[in-house]
C-alpha cells in the first residue's frame, strides 16, 4: 500500500517540504541543510505577519538588519523562475525610468532649442526689416565704377582713372546748424583694387573756384547751391542734384573722375562713433579751441597729445574744430579719424555682427546720403579688409614738396587759390593724376614711345607731358626724320595684346584703332622694350582733355 502523500503546505509564507530523508517527518526550510533544524514553534512566535528574513544560515525567520537584504531573502519564498521574473522586472522599471528620464530632457531640450531658434527668428526678421529700409535709404545705388567689379568689363573704361574707384565724401552740419548744406569737409577717398592701395586727399573746403551757373564761390558752397535750384520736392532728388554740381565744380579741379558719393552729417558722425564704441589714435598735436569749449564741458582742450580715445562728441569737435589751427590742419585731423573708424570697424568684424550692425543703421536714419548698392558696400568692405591702415596714404596740396595753393584774399573773403594763379589747376591735376594712377595703367607700366610726325615745334614734348599727367609710362620723346604731317595721330601696338588696358585707353583718347605693326615709312626704330608708339599729328595741336 502506498504511503499516502502529504500535500505541501504554508504557514505564513513558509513553505514546508519534505527532509528526503524521513518521508513522514517535515521540517522548516533552511537554506543549509547542515544546520541544526529549528522548531517550528520558535517561526511561529510572533504576532502574525510578514517579516523579512535575515540571510543568516543559523536564525531563520529572523528580521533582516540592512534593506539590501530585502531582495536576496525575498527569493526564499519564491521559486527560480519568479526569481529571475522579479529581477527582470526591476530591470524593466529601472530601465523604464531611465527611458522617461531621457524622454523628458530630450523634451526640454527640444523646447529650449525651438524658444532659441524663435528668438533668432524674430531677431533676424527684425533686423531684416531694419536693414531692408536701409538699404533703400542709404544703398539706393546710382553710382558705378568699373574697376569695382571682380571682373572687370573692359568697354566700361571711359577713359583714365576709371581703373581706380574714387568716392567722395562729403562732411555737411545738417538741420539746425549755421549753413546747414555747406560742406564742411571735402574729402576724396581714391581706391586702387587692382594694386591693393588707398590714399585720402583733402579738398580746402575754402578753396575758390567756379561754380557753373553761379559764379566764382567757394568750394564749400556747390552742394548748397545744387540742392537749392532743384526742381524737384523729394529730398533724395534735391540731393542729388547738389552732389551732382559738386561733380562738375571739382572735376575742373583734380581731374580724375568721381564713381561713388558719401553724405554724412553731424549728427550722423557722432552716432556712428557711439555705435563703434568709440575710436581711438594717436593725436599728433595737442587741440585747443576755446570758441568751442562750451561744447567740452566748458574744457578748451579738445585732445591732447598721445594716445586718446573719442566718443562721437568729441571726435566731431575734433574733426571740425578749425578757429585755433589752420584749415589744412583740420584736413589732417579728419583723414586721421576716418581710419580710426575704418581700423574700429573692421576690428569689430561689425558686418558680421548683427547687433553693431542695427547700432549703425540706427546712428544713420536720414542724416546720410550715399549711392552705393548693397553689392557695391559688401565688395568694398571685402577689399578694405585686406588693406592695413598702414599702407592707407594721406594726401594735401599744401605739404612741401607738394604745395600748390596758398592763402589769398578775394572780394574780403579769406580764401584758397592755387600758386600760379587762381583757376589754375593744371599742375594739381597732373600731381593727383600720377599720384592717385590709374591701377590698371600701373598695373601694365607700357613704355610708350612719342613722335612728332609734324611741322609744329614741340608738339611730341606737349603730348608726351599731356600723356604723363594722366598716368601713362612716357620713357621716349623725339620727332621722325622726316614730318608726315599726318591728320591724325597714330597709335601703334608693339605689345602683342599684353597691355590690353593701355591700348584700350590710348585708343580712346586719340580716337582711332590702334595698329600691330610699325611702318618703315615712318623711318624709326623705338627703343627695346618699347610696348606703344604715338606719332602725334596735326590735331593733337590742342589744349590737354
Amino acid at each position: 500500500m502506498k504511503r499516502p502523500q502529504l500535500k505541501r503546505s504554508s504557514l505564513d509564507g513558509i513553505i514546508l517540504r519534505s527532509s528526503g530523508i524521513n518521508p513522514g517527518t517535515f521540517r522548516g526550510y533552511q537554506p543549509n541543510l547542515g544546520q541544526p533544524n529549528p522548531t517550528l514553534d520558535a517561526n511561529i512566535k510572533r504576532r502574525e505577519g510578514f517579516y523579512p528574513l535575515s540571510t543568516s544560515t543559523t536564525n531563520v525567520g529572523f528580521a533582516a538588519t540592512k534593506a539590501e537584504t530585502q531582495e536576496q531573502d525575498q527569493s526564499i519564498f519564491l521559486d527560480s523562475e519568479d526569481v529571475v521574473k522579479l529581477k527582470t522586472d526591476k530591470k524593466s522599471a529601472k530601465s523604464h525610468e531611465d527611458n522617461t528620464a531621457r524622454r523628458r530632457l530630450r523634451r526640454a531640450l527640444k523646447r529650449t532649442a525651438l524658444l532659441v531658434s524663435a528668438i533668432i527668428l524674430v531677431g533676424g526678421i527684425f533686423l531684416g526689416i531694419k536693414f531692408y529700409i536701409a538699404e533703400k535709404h542709404l544703398f539706393r545705388g546710382g553710382g558705378q565704377a568699373p574697376a569695382l567689379d571682380e571682373r572687370i568689363d573692359i568697354n566700361k573704361l571711359q577713359r583714365e582713372g576709371d581703373g581706380r574707384v574714387n568716392i567722395l565724401l562729403l562732411g555737411i552740419g545738417g538741420p539746425g546748424h549755421d549753413g546747414a548744406d555747406l560742406t564742411d569737409t571735402v574729402m576724396i577717398a581714391s581706391l586702387d583694387p587692382i594694386n591693393n592701395k588707398l590714399a585720402l586727399l583733402s579738398i580746402p573746403r575754402d578753396l575758390w573756384v567756379k561754380i557753373p551757373g553761379y559764379g566764382s564761390q567757394k568750394i564749400n558752397a556747390a552742394y548748397a547751391y545744387g540742392k537749392e535750384a532743384s526742381k524737384s520736392k523729394n529730398l533724395i532728388d534735391q540731393e542729388k542734384d547738389g552732389l551732382a554740381l559738386v561733380d562738375k565744380t571739382l572735376e575742373t579741379v583734380v581731374g580724375i573722375p568721381i564713381h561713388y558719393h558719401a553724405l554724412v552729417d553731424f549728427v550722423a558722425f557722432a552716432q556712428t562713433v557711439n555705435a563703434l564704441g568709440g575710436v581711438t589714435f594717436n593725436v599728433p598735436e595737442t587741440l585747443y579751441d576755446p570758441t568751442i569749449a562750451w561744447e567740452n564741458h566748458y574744457n578748451p582742450t579738445i585732445a591732447k597729445a598721445g594716445l586718446q580715445t573719442f566718443d562721437g562728441g568729441r571726435a566731431l569737435l575734433y574733426v571740425k574744430s578749425r578757429e585755433t589751427s589752420s584749415d589744412f590742419a583740420r584736413s589732417e585731423r579728419q583723414r586721421l579719424m576716418l581710419v580710426a573708424i575704418k581700423d574700429k570697424i573692421f576690428s569689430l568684424g561689425t558686418f558680421a555682427n548683427p547687433g553693431r550692425m542695427s547700432q549703425l543703421l540706427s546712428s544713420f536714419g536720414d542724416n546720410i546720403y550715399s549711392d552705393f548698392s548693397l553689392n557695391d558696400v559688401m565688395r568694398l568692405y571685402r577689399l578694405f579688409s585686406k588693406l592695413p591702415s598702414s599702407d592707407i596714404s594721406s594726401l594735401d596740396l599744401v605739404t612741401p614738396p607738394h604745395a600748390f595753393l596758398t592763402t589769398a584774399n578775394i572780394g574780403g573773403l579769406s580764401v584758397v587759390q592755387p600758386k600760379t594763379g587762381v583757376y589754375d589747376y593744371k599742375e594739381i591735376q597732373s600731381y593727383i593724376r600720377n599720384t592717385l594712377r590709374d591701377g590698371l595703367l600701373a598695373k601694365e607700366n607700357a613704355a610708350l614711345a612719342v613722335y612728332n610726325g609734324t611741322d609744329i615745334d614741340g608738339l611730341a614734348t606737349a603730348k608726351a607731358d599731356e600723356l604723363k599727367s594722366f598716368g601713362y609710362n612716357v620713357t621716349t620723346i623725339d620727332s621722325l626724320p622726316k614730318a608726315t604731317n599726318p591728320a591724325s595721330s597714330v597709335v601703334v601696338d608693339l605689345s602683342n595684346g599684353s597691355d590690353k588696358y593701355t591700348r584700350h585707353y590710348l585708343e580712346r583718347r586719340f580716337g582711332v584703332n590702334a595698329q600691330t605693326s610699325l611702318s618703315s615709312a615712318y623711318g624709326i626704330s623705338p627703343p627695346a622694350g618699347t610696348k606703344f608708339v604715338i606719332i602725334a599729328g596735326k590735331d593733337d595741336n590742342k589744349s590737354p582733355q
